[in-house]
């Protein structure tokens, strides 16, 4: 590669080469560095525009005061000369060419220099998580009597309460994103229309005060509209139902003050548009393609009625993930729920549509390949450009945690390596064929521990896979969690290692929504799928062989342990459990059950590099709440846990890190 191509590169954060899973070096294709340049708005298409991109970036004075200053709480920072700042309670502080210790936690404002920016202190860690046990819901597959064909948060509600008084500590959740409320209706919980607000799907239709309040032949046509639980959860059908049931019970809805909050207002107006356009708003009339557009505002005063009542659906959502966390509460939970933070988004969504200025139009997140996904991966998914959210001093990534956190005891951060670089694939580019751009981790893990504080959450990160071991020094340094999994606790000879030697700071789990079931990787389903829907890039004959080794491997850690005899063919049944029972013995803060596993589901809940070829998302729980409540399986893997981990006699720990 051109060595000015490579400096330009370095300049702006693109990477021309990485390191893949199995710690080789993989040179990045010229084109593809000079497309991704390009998504960051630098023109790198010829060797004079290089040239000239190259003296433009070295240009750049580095000692002048950067457009967002992150300090950490306690330390100081050299100023180009003296400066004021504005605190975010509205005082004011002059600093005579350093940033003092003493200022407070929060969102502030430094003139310095003939120059402003935001200056954000950010606490130099969290406090210290509890240990504690408890259950991974995907929380469309908890299903019940009352539930419409998917689970719902009336249905969190109560599993979360008899969780919490059955010794869990917490329940952590898929992501609960809003998607479009066209047809058809995305399953993905990890491609969603925004991550700013709640996906409606989830309401339960009955514990509204709308349908306390609408009489008896209304509630007698919206009980009529139920649809019955499938062999898969057909998320069409059900938006179908509840939105019908919604929009006849909104009339009984107390009117909302839509001026109060301005952002749910755009939201709501999106929503109104995609109904009658499409979920894509680049798919738009153009002039509906800018939220502050003239067209917008007419459009929005056209569509009043529907602008308020998909405000109204997310003052419901509100109503009742209130009612999930009273729940949590109530049972004594040291955590609580724990919501999940998806990676980013559909470009063609409403946070799309709305922070398009801070978004790097047409790119594609992804990753590269690895062990389990061999052709790479592209998620289809919108990324921050890195420079963007500098120059707005990151007020969309703040108000993105704010709306998330506010329901939340934990945040789990899906792929948390993203905070420190993401994988980018350019406009025709295959998944295999991207390179990753820099982020300003400081920034991004700085400003996360902030708003987790305010909130009184835990954070835990995703960071499996190809992970920098910056990534993990900088979660244990700020008391966050890391992600430890049984399948990918190995040793360099491929043997798993002892969950007694797991690391402390982290939530451990067997497996993930992305991986096989417990069942299902003691049966070889991992395989059959994956050789059924073309997915390996090796022969099946090997792949066997290689689940086969894997078992067997299994199995010897958890007789080594003494978890199984040393003699005979167990069971399935009983390696389940002596897995569960590993768990238990790890020293790790947080232990997350799922429950696939403990009810004997092969199936895994999502298999990646699919669309349709798989029920992705669409995969119930084989019982429903109250058969869970007393299923002996589900018995026998809370007393083994809870006598693990019992619960503390205080609330979660509020003094100083980990040693």
């Amino acid at each position: 590669m051109n060595r000015r191509l490579v400096a330009l590169a370095n300049a702006h954060g693109v990477s021309t080469w990485y390191e893949d899973w199995r710690h080789r070096r993989v040179e990045v294709a010229p084109e593809t560095v000079v497309g991704v340049l390009g998504l960051l708005g630098v023109d790198a298409t010829s060797p004079a525009a290089i040239a000239d991109a190259l003296a433009t970036a070295r240009a750049v004075d580095r000692t002048a005061l950067p457009e967002t200053v992150v300090l950490t709480h306690g330390a100081t920072r050299v100023l180009p000369g003296p400066g004021v700042v504005t605190l975010e309670d509205g005082g004011r502080r002059a600093v005579d060419g350093e940033l003092p210790a003493d200022l407070p936690l929060g969102w502030h404002r430094l003139a310095c220099a003939d120059r402003e920016a935001t200056l954000v202190v950010v606490p130099r860690r969290l406090p210290v998580p509890p240990r504690t046990w408890g259950w991974m819901l995907q929380l469309y597959a908890l299903t019940s009597e009352r539930s419409w064909g998917m689970g719902d948060l009336g249905d969190l509600a109560e599993f979360t309460g008899w969780a919490g008084d059955s010794g869990a500590g917490l329940v952590l959740l898929n992501p609960l994103h809003a998607v479009g409320p066209a047809h058809p209706v995305a399953a993905s919980p990890y491609s969603p229309a925004s991550r700013r607000f709640v996906n409606p799907l989830y309401l339960r239709v009955s514990d509204t005060a709308a349908y306390q309040a609408a009489d008896p032949a209304t509630r007698a046509v919206v009980d009529a509209l139920r649809p019955d639980r499938g062999d898969l959860i057909d998320y069409d059908e059900v938006w179908t139902a509840k939105r019908h049931a919604l929009e006849l019970l909104h009339p009984y809805a107390r009117p909302l003050d839509l001026d109060a909050d301005p952002a749910l207002t755009t939201f709501a107006t999106w929503c109104a548009l995609a109904e009658r356009h499409g979920n894509d708003w680049r798919a738009w009339p153009e002039e509906l393609h800018h939220p502050d557009g003239p067209a917008v505002a007419e459009q929005r005063r056209q569509l009043a009625d529907r602008v308020a009542f998909h405000a109204w659906l997310q003052h419901l959502c509100d109503e009742q993930l209130d009612a999930v966390t009273a729940a949590a509460r109530a049972a004594g939970m040291p955590v609580g729920v724990v919501h999940d933070l998806a990676v980013g988004i559909d470009p063609g969504g409403a946070d799309g549509w709305q922070l398009a200025d801070v978004l790097a139009q047409g790119v594609r997140v992804g990753a590269p390949p690895d062990d389990f996904n061999q052709l790479g991966q592209d998620w289809g998914l919108a990324a921050w450009r890195p420079d963007r959210l500098a120059a707005t001093g990151y007020a969309a990534y703040r108000d993105m945690l704010r709306r998330t956190l506010r329901h939340a005891g934990g945040l789990r951060v899906d792929h948390v390596a993203g905070l420190w670089r993401l994988w980018w694939v350019p406009p025709g580019a295959g998944a295999a064929e991207g390179t990753y751009v820099r982020y300003n981790a400081d920034a991004m893990l700085g400003i996360l521990a902030l708003e987790a504080q305010r909130a009184g959450a835990v954070v835990v990160g995703e960071d499996l896979g190809t992970v920098q071991p910056a990534v993990t020094r900088g979660l244990r340094g700020r008391n966050m969690l890391g992600s430890t999994v049984l399948w990918f606790a190995r040793d360099g000879d491929g043997d798993f290692v002892p969950p007694s030697r797991w690391p402390r700071n982290a939530l451990a789990t067997i497996s993930t929504h992305d991986l096989p079931t417990a069942p299902g990787f003691l049966t070889g389903e991992h395989v059959r799928v994956r050789d059924e829907l073309k997915l390996l890039s090796t022969d099946v004959a090997v792949e066997r062989a290689r689940a086969v080794d894997e078992r067997e491997r299994l199995l010897a850690m958890l007789r080594a342990e003494g978890l199984l005899p040393d003699e005979g063919v167990p069971d399935d049944n009983a390696v389940v459990v002596a897995m569960h029972a590993a768990l238990a013995g790890s020293p790790t803060r947080l232990l997350g059950v799922s429950l696939y596993d403990v009810l004997g589901e092969v199936r895994q809940p999502n298999m990646p590099g699919t669309v349709d070829e798989y029920p992705n998302w669409r995969l119930p729980l084989p019982t429903t709440v109250a058969e869970i409540r007393s299923d002996p399986r589900v018995a026998r893997i809370v007393d083994l846990l809870t006598a693990a981990r019992p619960r503390p006699a205080r609330p979660r720990e509020t003094g100083a890190a980990e040693d």
